[in-house]
């Protein structure tokens, strides 16, 4: 971790959504009026499940290390710092860190009245580890 920076804080451990991550991530909420933000940092290998976020989507602005982002039927894509990704409401995806990198990047939650984010299957070792 000494050599993995980015322009964000770290955050807390995410006990609070840890059922949910294969791995140790980290969540730090930013304060964006009216948009719920968080920068999500995940160590080497952690991924959350599969999920949906119903009602409003979701973008990721990448800020430090290498991460996966995967759409259910589509090929994972890797990510660095500066892309983004804007998932629509009603996709089956996932997002993480590579293997070997740290990874961040910033949560923006589409802000829609009764969204919600349907938490699905863990993203199994087997399809882990066939990425890169």
């Amino acid at each position: 971790m000494s050599e993995f920076k980015q322009p964000f804080p770290l955050g807390q451990k995410n006990d609070a959504y840890a059922q949910y991550f294969t791995g140790q991530s980290y969540l730090a909420v930013l304060t964006l009026e009216g948009v719920p933000s968080f920068n999500v940092t995940f160590e080497p290998g952690c991924r959350n499940n599969w999920h949906v976020h119903q009602g409003g989507g979701q973008i990721l602005f990448c800020t430090a290390g290498t991460g996966w982002y995967r759409e259910e039927g589509k090929p994972a894509q890797l990510l660095k710092p500066g892309d983004t990704v804007n998932i629509p409401a009603g996709v089956n995806h996932w997002h993480g860190a590579t293997k070997e990198s740290w990874f961040a990047h910033i949560a923006l939650s589409v802000p829609v009245e009764g969204s919600i984010t349907q938490w699905n299957d863990p993203v199994t070792d087997e399809e882990y580890n066939k990425l890169g």
